[in-house]
């Protein structure tokens, strides 16, 4: 016989409810666990990187203190190297100032740079160049001064020259004078002499001058045939002929001359044509630049001849009256004066 014991249950249920939330709990703890540590690990990144970003900033700053003081360092000590090489030389002062100004102009640079961390790799640059510039400013004084030294030795001895020489330079001092004299009254003589000499130079220029006479001068104007006919009106003559004797003159030497022609028209203007050999001479009764309008060379042999030359300048010509000389040797040779209607 079964007898039932209250304190058991011979077919006991199972529970499902139990069991399952156990095991939600834990996923939920686990996943907390997970987001803490996730948090806990961004808050060590940034704290790390903020901890670096201090420290780099530190780093940054400590450096700029510290160029900032080497700069400060520098720039006095080199001024003071600069001030005790001052001395009489106003050059050399003047010098020392100017390179004071290029210093502190450098420093001023490498300040501005200071002032952002970003600069400091050209800062630092700046700092080695100033240091290498107040090195080169110093040698150079030096070597200037050296120089200087040099020369103030070499004036002393000089000086000392000087004064040996002076008492010689006092006896050759009446010597000289006396030469000065006579070389002034050479210099006189030979000014009167070139004086004379150019006045009887022009006088010979002049008597061998080869002057001319019988201009004439006539106007004509081309045809289809090649053939010219004489004209008198203005509007018809498109080329002047000036025909004229040349004069005998003993002293005139045989050989080439040359006659400058100046044809004037009736404004007083020269006619002139560069290209049909026009230009200037120089008068040898004022010196002056006198415009021609065109030469005649010939070869005068002693006696008289006939010459003539032809101006055809291809523009019209004015009407009124014209006057024509002519030159040689600078020289007014002959003139004479015609008139186009």
């Amino acid at each position: 016989m079964i007898t039932n014991n209250p304190g058991t249950n011979p077919n006991p249920t199972p529970s499902y409810g139990s069991a399952p939330k156990s095991g939600g709990n834990k996923t939920g703890f686990i996943v907390a666990i997970a987001i803490l540590a996730v948090a806990a690990i961004g808050l060590l990144i940034t704290s790390i990187s903020q901890n670096k970003q201090k420290t780099e900033l530190s780093s940054q700053l400590d450096e700029t203190t510290q160029l900032k003081k080497e700069l400060e360092q520098q720039y006095y000590t080199a001024l003071s190297e600069l001030e005790e090489m001052r001395g009489s030389n106003e050059e050399l002062n003047a010098l020392i100032e100017k390179q004071k100004e290029e210093i502190t102009s450098q420093k001023n640079r490498i300040d501005e740079l200071l002032r952002d961390s970003k600069n400091l790799g050209a800062a630092r640059t700046e700092l080695k160049n100033l240091r290498a510039q107040v090195e080169k400013y110093v040698a150079e004084i030096n070597q200037l001064r050296q120089q200087n030294q040099e020369l103030s030795a070499q004036n002393s001895q000089l000086s000392e020259t000087n004064t040996q020489l002076q008492g010689t330079l006092e006896e050759q001092r009446s010597a000289y004078q006396q030469a000065e004299s006579a070389r002034a009254s050479l210099v006189s003589e030979k000014e009167v002499l070139e004086k004379d000499r150019a006045a009887l130079s022009n006088k010979v220029t002049f008597a061998s001058v080869v002057k001319v006479s019988n201009i004439d001068v006539q106007g004509y104007k081309g045809k289809s045939s090649g053939k010219l006919s004489k004209e008198r009106q203005a509007k018809n003559v498109d080329q002047l002929q000036i025909c004229f004797n040349t004069v005998a003159n003993e002293v005139a030497e045989n050989g080439s001359e040359t006659y400058f022609v100046r044809i004037i028209d009736p404004q007083g203007v020269t006619l002139s044509v560069q290209d049909l050999g026009s230009g200037s001479f120089r008068s040898s009764t004022n010196g002056e630049d006198i415009p021609y309008t065109m030469t005649k060379e010939f070869s005068y042999t002693g006696g008289s001849s006939q010459l003539c030359a032809n101006w055809a300048p291809n523009q019209p010509f004015n009407k009124g009256i014209y006057r024509v000389e002519i030159y040689n040797k600078g020289y007014q040779a002959g003139a004479t004066s015609f008139t186009l209607k």
